[in-house]
């Protein structure tokens, strides 16, 4: 008879300078409909309110615009210095929205395109990358869809490149904030493009309006959004020592307002938590016995550094667990996942990782395989 049996055992996790007590005071109070905040070093949410409520993204739908062109031009399927010719039908002039003012029928090149798009907001220059990049808006926003799934955007679904309002239009705090963050990690190249506080285009400059770039030093971009429906929003980003944050907020009820509430946002993250390194990538956390391979134990561990967000002080309050599936048994391949790591902070569970095997282990020959089996049924009444 087979079966497999929940294994759980402690852990040791690195030692930590700091061991007072966490003083973490609760998030702000906004005004906005909803907003969360992002750690990107270890992936978690901070805090949130409505994160995962369905809203208009308004021109934060841009960053996934910009996300697609970046990476078209990563595939050589654009070229910075590539011209487009924007057609009629892309620059139509009673959409109310905001433009960095492109002329039909007047080339303009793809870099002038993603300043526009980003710093400007244009939605001409959205509608006009999208039909660069898939031909058309329509199919464009089919890409997008397509993207937002790749990247786990659950409750995101895009109907066009600009932004505008439509029915089925729809983004969430949290879906937001892993694009924001998925930007930063993929294009980092093209990241900067996002803090610039203003650019020209045929003699007319135009200004960023995300004021946190003037105000705040550790705010090197995201995005901006408004619309009358959706309100006023912003995607922040900052990094202060090598830790970055994204901040996302939808639905304030003014331009300052946004602004104000995100920093408040983005300090209460800097200044409560912290990222620690638990363990290094493709160092085993532990081994496991294993059975019927070529090796009898399968060192498991994590592919990337983890980090781990905990309030300040908090760190000597982890305690790590490890569940696994007994008995295991070969073959074992690279990356398979093991087990869970299991964390609890003052008592309480905090977060869950994968771990994985850090190597395979092939299956052993079968004179090896037949007395594991022997054994097995010995000890365990498996065969």
């Amino acid at each position: 008879m087979k079966f497999a049996l929940a294994f759980l055992f402690s852990v040791l996790l690195p030692p930590f300078a700091s061991a007072q007590q966490p003083l973490v005071p609760p998030p702000p109070a906004l005004a906005a409909r909803a907003w969360l905040l992002y750690d990107l070093a270890s992936n978690q949410i901070l805090v949130a309110e409505n994160g995962n409520e369905r809203f208009e993204p308004a021109s934060l739908t841009k960053m996934m615009t910009a996300y697609l062109a970046f990476a078209a031009i990563g595939q050589n399927r654009l070229a910075l210095a590539q011209p487009v010719v924007p057609s009629a039908e892309a620059l139509p002039a009673n959409d109310g929205g905001s433009r960095m003012l492109l002329e039909p029928g007047k080339p303009v090149t793809v870099e002038d395109l993603l300043h526009g798009l980003i710093v400007q907001s244009g939605n001409d220059a959205a509608r006009v990358l999208a039909t660069a990049v898939a031909g058309s808006e329509e199919s464009f926003a089919a890409l997008m869809n397509r993207e937002a799934q790749r990247l786990g955007m659950k409750n995101t679904r895009f109907a066009n490149a600009t932004g505008l309002s439509h029915p089925q239009h729809y983004s969430s705090a949290y879906d937001l904030a892993l694009l924001a963050a998925a930007i930063a990690r993929d294009f980092p190249d093209r990241y900067p493009i996002f803090g610039l506080r203003e650019y020209q285009y045929n003699g007319i400059k135009q200004i960023n309006r995300n004021r946190l770039l003037w105000v705040d030093p550790y705010v090197d971009g995201m995005k901006t959004g408004y619309s009358e429906s959706a309100g006023f929003c912003l995607a922040a980003s900052a990094k202060r020592d090598n830790r970055r944050l994204v901040s996302v907020l939808l639905g304030a009820a003014s331009d300052n307002q946004r602004a104000t509430e995100s920093q408040k946002l983005l300090n209460y993250g800097f200044q409560y938590f912290e990222a620690v390194r638990l363990y290094q990538k493709n160092r085993p956390v532990t081994s496991l016995p294993l059975w019927k391979g070529t090796g009898n134990r399968v060192d498991i561990g994590f592919r990337n550094d983890l980090f781990l967000s905990v309030p300040k002080g908090g760190q000597a309050q982890l305690k790590a667990t490890i569940e696994t599936r007994q008995p295991l048994i070969a073959p074992v391949s690279g990356g398979q996942k093991i087990g869970v790591l299991k964390l609890a902070l003052g008592g309480k569970p905090y977060a869950e990782f994968p771990l994985v095997a850090l190597a395979p282990v092939p299956l052993a020959n079968i004179f090896s395989r037949g007395w594991d089996s022997i054994r097995l049924f010995f000890q365990q009444g498996i065969f």
